[in-house]
């Protein structure tokens, strides 16, 4: 077998793993809204905001870069 199938077992298997420990219901509570939400789901949006925060921050950087080293 191929050492990327290895590494994607391991990889579900961790994610399962997570999932199942942090399953527990909790409440969150900003500003209006209140909300319950498993701790894996609530987990996993945060680092999806996470993510898409510094993708949208590094295409900034990236453009203003290119923007100084063309105009040099």
């Amino acid at each position: 077998m191929n050492i990327k199938v290895y590494v994607g077992v391991v990889l579900v298997a961790l994610i399962v793993i997570f999932t199942v420990q942090n399953a527990a219901v909790v409440s969150i509570n900003f500003l209006f809204w209140d909300l319950s939400v498993s701790r894996a789901l609530m987990i996993f949006f945060v680092a999806i905001i996470g993510f898409l925060v510094g993708w949208i921050s590094a295409g900034v950087h990236y453009r203003a870069q290119r923007r100084r080293n063309r105009s040099v």
